[in-house]
């Protein structure tokens, strides 16, 4: 089962991004802070971190820098999940080092599956998915 962090720290989107993710068999850990997500990316080794680019102690540009310093989580891919407009988000994705973006809220579960999969799919064939 293929693991992923959440760095999120508004409980009903965590809660919705658990019940979507662990009823399509992906194991959620939950980090509700920049810190915590660094920490726990570190010793879980997730294959995919959603990172909200909002959060109460550092911003998510922070978190992604602390990420891709780490060198044994350079090959994660890092996804900015993210409730700002579209335009903002890409340039954001480019500008922080994350491989791509998913909006917020999720209106459809089985789009927000489907776009984890896509993401996991082109990490393992070595591609990224800007």
């Amino acid at each position: 089962m293929k693991k992923i962090l959440l760095v999120e720290d508004i409980p009903d989107t965590v809660e919705l991004v658990r019940r979507a993710l662990e009823a399509n068999n992906y194991a959620m850990i939950h980090a509700p802070d920049a810190e915590t997500g660094l920490q726990k990316a570190l010793e879980h080794h997730p294959a995919l971190i959603l990172l909200d680019l909002g959060l109460p102690d550092y911003d998510g540009q922070t978190l992604a820098g602390w990420l891709r310093a780490e060198p044994s989580l350079q090959h994660i891919p890092i996804i900015a999940f993210t409730a700002w407009p579209q335009e903002t988000a890409r340039a954001m994705v480019t500008s922080y080092g994350c491989d791509g973006y998913i909006p917020k809220p999720i209106v459809r579960v089985k789009e927000f599956i489907e776009q984890i999969g896509a993401f996991l799919a082109q990490t393992s064939q070595g591609g990224n998915a800007h």
